[in-house]
């Protein structure tokens, strides 16, 4: 992905204080939600084609790829209701690459793998069918019981393409089956690799431990390096903006619960050492509602970003020329390791989990990426919709606000915020 700049050590008097803002820069498009709660962040190009009636949506690219879903109007064995959409396919009962089932963060769920032949109207042929204008279908199904519903979701494309293959398991895993689940890793990546028990793990260059699960480093690092290949596929396109915004979503999303105890870990640290060290008191309420004063307080939000900022440009920097640059953010936490995505996000991500709006900044053409957060105080600005937000350079060590003369310009920058 992006291949963040080369390591070297930024001298101070290349950086600048710029004016309030660098040049507007669009905000990416958000997940889809569809119907009832279920969230859906599509790769770019899919588009709605089909409604039939309040529970079912379709969506299809250019290339021939299909995503659909629907609800059903009870819950129930979700392998059963895979067992009859592919039977409906014309797929036989017990074909081999079947149906797996297993629990997706509480819920009942099962995945398949689906082959199908459909005739020229689209309808289903049995397996070895030759009827003319007749197409093989390969891609993956998915159904989640959602205790008063299912949610049942197809993606496939046609058969032989290695490209659609991918789409329609990134499909599949974009999918959020209630509103909770928008903050966990998603279905696909849940059944491929379960989560486990977690453990306390050190986190870099502190004393701190944090619980983090064995698996995490490995699961994470599967879902960049499956989202990489999907970005990949808009290489030189006209919607490479939007696939580079999805591919840091999807990884926020994958991040967000993995990481939540050891970014509180650090957070709860650097204010409790803020407050031994009397860096920040703020008055409390007397009995009355009024001021009686002398209640430590931790860092303010810029003191706290600007600490958070100071941890991430102390890792290794590192980088990946074969595949993705793009360290998973728990292997960057405990082994303080990344490129600039890496550090970036992990920043952005501490940031939106302490309540402070936070995103990235990334540029193909400066081979770079810094993090962005909604702060006061003085520096360059990322106009981002109607809010202007402060930059953070993370690969030198250098304060917020600052950003080189050699990458400031600035439409050159795209922005990605998270929640």
């Amino acid at each position: 992905m992006i291949s963040g700049r080369s390591a070297r050590v930024f001298a101070l008097a290349l950086f600048l204080t710029l004016p309030p803002a660098l040049c507007p820069a669009p905000l990416g498009a958000e997940p889809y939600s569809p119907y009832a709660g279920v969230l859906i962040d599509l790769p770019p190009g899919y588009q709605e084609r089909r409604t039939q009636g309040a529970a079912q949506r379709s969506f299809a690219n250019g290339q021939g790829a299909v995503f659909e879903m629907e609800l059903s109007g009870e819950g129930g064995d979700p392998a059963a209701r895979l067992e009859r959409a592919r039977a409906g396919l014309g797929i036989p009962a017990g074909e081999p690459g079947g149906i797996e089932s297993y629990d997706s963060h509480g819920l009942r769920a099962a995945l398949a793998r689906i082959e199908f032949v459909l005739d020229g109207a689209g309808r289903p042929l049995a397996r070895g069918g030759g009827a003319g204008g007749a197409r093989a279908y390969q891609g993956w199904a998915l159904c989640v019981d959602r205790g008063e519903d299912q949610l049942l979701a197809l993606a496939y494309g046609p058969a032989g393409n290695t490209g659609l293959e991918l789409l329609s398991l990134s499909c599949l895993d974009s999918i959020a089956p209630t509103g909770a689940e928008r903050y966990y890793w998603g279905p696909v990546t849940e059944f491929a690799w379960p989560r486990g028990e977690t453990a306390e793990t050190r986190l870099y260059n502190t004393a701190l431990s944090a619980r983090i699960a064995g698996g995490d480093a490995e699961a994470a690092q599967g879902l960049v390096d499956r989202e990489f290949q999907v970005l990949r596929l808009f290489e030189g396109g006209p919607r490479w903006q939007e696939a580079w915004r999805r591919f840091y979503r999807m990884i926020r999303r994958d991040s967000w619960e993995r990481l939540a105890d050891a970014l509180f870990q650090l957070e709860r640290s650097w204010n409790a050492e803020a407050v031994l060290g009397g860096t920040r008191s703020v008055p409390g309420p007397d009995a009355a509602g009024g001021s009686a004063g002398g209640i430590a307080a931790g860092l303010d939000d810029y003191a706290l970003a600007a600490r958070a900022l100071s941890y991430v440009q102390g890792f290794r920097y590192e980088r990946d020329l074969i595949g993705s640059d793009v360290v998973n953010l728990g292997s960057a936490i405990t082994e303080g390791r990344g490129d600039c995505d890496s550090r970036a996000m992990l920043w952005a991500l501490f940031l939106a989990q302490a309540n402070i709006p936070a995103g990235i900044m990334v540029s193909r053409e400066y081979g770079h990426a810094m993090g962005i957060a909604d702060l006061e105080g003085p520096g360059a600005r990322l106009p981002l919709g109607d809010r202007q937000y402060l930059v953070a350079e993370t690969t030198a060590a250098v304060g917020l606000g600052l950003i080189g003369r050699n990458v400031s310009e600035a439409a050159k920058w795209l922005g990605v915020m998270f929640e």
